[in-house]
Order: C-alpha cells, then structure tokens, then sequence
C-alpha cells in the first residue's frame, strides 16, 4: 500500500527556517487573513513581510546599539531607541507618530537662547581698551 502505516516521519521544516528569518511566517501570514486586509493573500506575502520586519529591526537594533556605546553604556535602553530613530531620518519620517515611553526628547536648544560667544569676546577685548582709552583723554582736556 502506498499510505503510511508506522512509517519514520519527516521532522517538520517551518517556512521561518526555509526562508532564514528570524520572525514567523506562519503567524504573520495566519494575521494577515485574520485581520482582513484583502480577500486573497498570497503565499509569499507573509514571507516578504517577516522580511522586511526582520531588516527594520536589525537597522534600530544598530542605530540604538551605536547610540548606548556613544553614551558609554553597554545596554540599549528607550532613550538609546529615541535617539537612533529621531536622528536617522528615514526611521524618523516612519515614525514620526510614534511615542517612545522614557525615552525623553531629542537635546535642543534654540540658537537665541545661547550666549552670544563672538559679541562677548569682542566687548571683552574692547573694554579694557576703552577704558584707558576713555581715562586718558579726559585728564588731558582737564
């Protein structure tokens, strides 16, 4: 007979593993008809999906990972994802909605708010001058 009767089983092979992803095919597919998105989804829809959700997770992964060794810290925490997707500019358009919870803002301060560095340098280079400048000529007219 061609069926099988106590016959070894072949160990079963996901479409995860098939396709060298990280995330599931199958519950993103089994998602993507649940929730109706379109009558017919095809098979490698689901695939392509998990794809392009693994490469986004690797890219804040990354940009997160640089932002805790530039802060000298060896784990990434809310503010480190805050920082890595408000400074890139893609993943800063992608989510642009979105609201990290303890993550903070981005640091910035309006350039009216700061010292003004050259004109307190210039006076500070000018004052003494004026000062002996100033003394000398009035005790010359007295």
């Amino acid at each position: 007979m061609a069926g099988r009767k106590g016959g070894e089983r072949k160990k079963a092979v996901t479409r995860s593993v098939k396709a060298g992803l990280q995330f599931p095919v199958g519950r993103i597919g089994r998602f993507l008809k649940k929730r109706r998105y379109a009558q017919r989804i095809g098979s490698g829809a689901s695939v392509y999906l998990a794809a392009v959700l693994k490469y986004l997770a690797a890219e804040v992964l990354e940009l997160a990972g640089n932002a805790a060794k530039d802060n000298k810290k060896s784990r990434i925490v809310p503010r480190h994802l805050l920082l890595a997707i408000r400074n890139d500019q893609e993943l800063g358009k992608l989510l642009a909605g979105v609201t990290i919870a303890h993550g903070g803002v981005l640091p910035n301060i309006n350039s009216v708010l700061l010292p003004k560095k050259a004109a307190e340098k210039a006076e500070a280079t000018k004052s003494p001058k004026k000062k002996t400048a100033g003394k000398t000529p009035k005790k010359a007219a007295e």
